[in-house]
């Protein structure tokens, strides 16, 4: 932001250029990618429209997670060893991605 002028008369002047913007509330944004996960903690989340056009922009605390199964895996290994997420992720991550073994860890 240019130095001297106010957060408001900013605002101002973007709607004035057809530039609207809205701040989310968000927890956190999850970035899946191919290979890994990133996840934003505590984001500052802001949509920004331009022409119809949106966009968003997104600061917060990173960190990555390397992607050893699909996310298809870990909603099979919830659903049948009835579990969360987060026992799912951790089972396939000490059985190296095996889903008939993660699902018998967890039943145990």
């Amino acid at each position: 932001m240019p130095a001297g002028i106010d957060p408001k008369q900013m605002a101002k002047l973007m709607k004035q250029m057809g530039i609207n913007t809205n701040e989310i509330n968000a927890s956190e944004v999850i970035i899946n990618t191919e290979d890994k996960r990133i996840i934003i903690e505590d984001p500052h989340v802001v949509e920004i429209s331009v022409q119809g056009q949106k966009s968003y922009q997104i600061s917060g605390r990173v960190r990555e997670e390397e992607k050893l199964f699909s996310e298809e895996d870990v909603k099979m290994v919830m659903e049948q060893a009835n579990c969360s997420r987060e026992e799912a992720v951790k089972a396939l991550k000490e059985t190296k991605g095996d889903i008939a073994e993660a699902i018998m860890k967890l039943q145990k």
